[in-house]
């Protein structure tokens, strides 16, 4: 069983948040049952989740609903914690390298303050 946890900068704002809160309530229903499967099924459907390719195990969660394509990244941390990072809506067949590289920055962020205690 994993745990789903926010990303959290040293000052207390959620990225992830705040794209969650933007979406209309069925999106957001949509997302929250991907994340249920995600802490809750031993293996999962690529369809719903996905590592990323060239990157630093930065992982997708994959929603698509009534046309529109979300997507969430995450890492894990400790093996059954995956920590969402930031998302947005995909409008290129290419997941867009700043997303991608924004993960990466709040991943090594968290994992120095994890190891420093902070």
């Amino acid at each position: 069983m994993r745990k789903i946890k926010l990303y959290e900068t040293i000052d207390g704002h959620i990225p992830i948040k705040v794209f969650l809160d933007s979406l209309p309530l069925k999106v957001f229903q949509k997302i929250a049952w991907v994340l249920k499967l995600l802490e809750e099924l031993e293996f999962i459907p690529s369809q719903y989740f996905k590592k990323l390719v060239n990157t630093k195990d930065i992982w997708e969660c994959r929603i698509s609903f009534k046309g529109n394509i979300y997507r969430i990244l995450c890492f894990f941390h400790k093996n059954n914690i995956i920590v969402l990072t930031n998302g947005f809506q995909k409008k290129t067949p290419k997941t867009p390298s700043d997303e991608v590289e924004l993960a990466e920055k709040y991943k090594n962020d968290y994992l120095m303050r994890c190891k420093h205690g902070t």
